[in-house]
């Protein structure tokens, strides 16, 4: 039924920052779709990572919005867009990680399916440096210069002009980080983390990828519409060691975007019982 709804047509990947280098094959290869670049399309009008400017909304409605503005240039029914964000774990806080989220829009079929990717493999990070020999040391602690840097007067600048991205070798390092020493006593650096500068990113993006694959060929058991995903997850798994109830989850509940046919899957994530370490109740 996915063959049907999607080989041999047309989709928009809204990117600029060379995103389809992963996406492109999985889908292509998985569905059948021929992936295109609008011309000229700027995604830094939906926020960036260095904040000079603000996302539109939430990570869902930027990704839905990304898509949205690529059928309304190109006149295409099919488009894909993905949204990141950095921050802690949403079951583990102390921990940091990347959230990828890529969408589907099928304006054919009235559809809306999106892939997602939490991963913990992440080089998100800040510092202050008074030195060149500081910014060399952070440099090497997120992957440079297979990685991307930035470098800023404070992490509150929104100006633009003040804001030096895409910093990938030694020479460029030293140069920016000294005229900006130059100015100020101490300076702002974080990893870059558009995609085509930060290959650990591009890497989570392609899983999320391959999750929104998963979803589409995930079809209703009613109707065999694409799509068939969970629109929410109740918690209560049992703690392997004491049976009580955990924050993880025990049931999901799936829903047809087509015919409104609702299931209730009892461990989705394949997991029957949570880790003691993660219990409230046996480590409080």
């Amino acid at each position: 039924m996915t063959h049907t709804f999607f080989a041999d047509r047309v989709g928009v990947l809204a990117t600029m920052h060379r995103k389809e280098k992963v996406i492109t094959p999985i889908l292509e290869r998985e569905l059948g779709i021929k992936l295109q670049i609008p011309e000229n399309f700027n995604t830094d009008r939906f926020g960036t990572f260095t904040r000079d400017l603000d996302r539109p909304g939430d990570q869902r409605s930027t990704a839905r919005l990304k898509a949205e503005r690529a059928l309304e240039l190109t006149g295409e029914s099919l488009a894909i867009a993905s949204e990141g964000s950095f921050g802690p774990h949403p079951s583990f806080p102390m921990i940091a990680c990347n959230y990828e989220l890529i969408i589907l829009i099928d304006r054919l079929h009235k559809l809306e399916i999106f892939g997602q990717e939490i991963s913990i493999e992440t080089n998100y990070s800040h510092t202050t440096v008074r030195s060149v020999e500081e910014a060399q040391i952070f440099a090497q602690t997120i992957g440079f210069p297979e990685h991307g840097l930035i470098v800023m007067p404070s992490p509150s600048t929104k100006n633009p002009n003040e804001i030096v991205k895409g910093i990938i070798s030694e020479a460029q390092l030293l140069s920016v980080v000294t005229e900006a020493l130059r100015r100020s006593p101490t300076i702002h650096l974080e990893t870059d983390m558009r995609a085509l500068y930060n290959p650990t990113r591009m890497n989570a993006i392609a899983k999320a990828t391959i999750n929104l694959v998963a979803a589409i060929q995930s079809n209703c058991p009613k109707c065999t519409y694409p799509g068939f995903e969970p629109v929410e997850r109740l918690p209560g798994l049992p703690c392997a060691l004491c049976h009580f109830p955990t924050a993880f989850t025990r049931v999901a509940i799936y829903h047809c975007q087509h015919c409104g046919f609702r299931q209730e899957k009892l461990f989705p994530d394949g997991i029957e019982a949570a880790d003691p370490a993660q219990c409230q109740y046996c480590n409080p």
